[in-house]
C-alpha cells in the first residue's frame, strides 16, 4: 500500500496494490495489520454503501458531534467523486481548511479521514457507488451538518447548482452550528 500524507495533518490518501491480469484484478482494500503497520490504530464498527444516480449529486458536509464523533476510510467502487474533508477541529492550525481528493473505481483510492472532520462529496459520474467504514456507529441524535456552500469554509466543488438533499440545503453555516470538536 502506497500512503500519501496530505497538507493537513492527519488525513491520508491511501494507495493499495492492484494485481491484475487477462481475467480483471485483485486488491486489498482493507487490513487492520497493514494498517497498523503504518501507524493507523482504528477500530473500524459500522461499513456504509450509498448510491447515487446522477452526476452533480452533492452530499455534505456531514459529521457527528461529541462522543460520537468517527473517524472514516472512504473510497468509491463505481464511477468517481470528488471527496471533501473539513476541518472541524477548532484551534487545529488547519480549522476551516479542506482538501479534495477524486476518488474512483478506476483510481481505487482511499482517503482517510481522523475524528474532528466534516466530510462530503460531489458525484463526478452518474451510477456513483461510495463506501465508508466509520470508527463509531451512526447516532441519529449527534449527526449534523455544515452547509455545503458556506463562504468562510469556501469548498471549490467546481458545480454550481448540485443536486443536494432538503436535509443539506438546511444545514447551518459553520458560525451558527454546534460544533464542538477542540484541537
Amino acid at each position: 500500500m502506497n500512503i500519501i500524507k496530505t497538507v493537513i495533518d492527519g488525513i491520508y490518501i491511501l494507495e493499495p496494490k492492484v494485481f491484475g491480469d487477462n481475467r480483471g484484478w485483485f486488491m486489498e482494500s482493507y487490513s487492520e495489520k497493514t494498517m497498523k503497520e503504518y501507524g493507523f490504530d482504528y477500530n473500524f464498527v459500522q461499513d456504509n454503501h450509498s448510491f447515487s444516480a446522477v452526476k452533480g449529486t452533492l452530499r455534505g458536509i456531514h459529521f457527528q458531534k461529541g462522543n460520537s464523533a468517527q473517524a472514516k476510510l472512504v473510497r468509491c467502487c463505481k464511477g468517481a467523486v470528488l471527496d471533501v474533508a473539513v476541518d472541524l477541529r477548532k484551534g487545529s492550525p488547519a480549522y476551516k481548511k479542506w482538501i479534495a481528493v477524486e476518488l474512483s473505481a478506476e483510481n481505487k483510492r482511499q482517503l482517510l479521514i481522523p475524528r474532528g472532520f466534516g466530510h462530503g462529496y460531489v458525484t463526478l459520474t452518474d451510477d456513483v457507488e461510495f463506501l465508508y467504514k466509520a470508527d463509531n456507529y451512526y447516532d441519529a441524535a449527534n449527526d449534523r451538518s455544515i452547509l455545503w456552500c458556506d463562504e468562510e469554509i469556501g469548498v471549490k466543488w467546481n458545480i454550481d447548482n448540485p443536486i443536494i438533499s432538503e436535509k443539506d440545503s438546511r444545514a447551518p453555516k459553520l458560525r451558527d452550528s454546534d460544533v464542538d470538536f477542540k484541537y
